[in-house]
């Protein structure tokens, strides 16, 4: 269930910062065309995602460890060690 709400999560987040620039990159793709505009819109996110899936991993990670260490101290606990 939490993966299901995780992706249209992950989606919507990533649509509302394709709309944000920094302030050198919304004036050079202003002074452009349209299409131009949307081409370097476009390379933003490309380079944008590496950090964020690189980010996902790490989370992604660090659930499994501690998870798994979590599930050994309960079964310690059981066991009376």
């Amino acid at each position: 269930m939490k993966k299901a709400l995780l992706i249209p999560a992950l989606l919507t987040t990533l649509a509302v910062g394709a709309r944000t620039q920094c302030v050198m990159c919304y004036r050079t793709a202003h002074a452009q065309n349209n299409r131009r505009s949307q081409v370097m819109n476009a390379g933003i996110l490309v380079l944008g995602a590496p950090p964020f899936l690189i980010l996902a991993g790490f989370v992604v990670l660090l659930r499994r460890r501690s998870r798994s260490e979590r599930d050994e101290q309960v079964q310690d606990r059981r066991i009376g060690v």
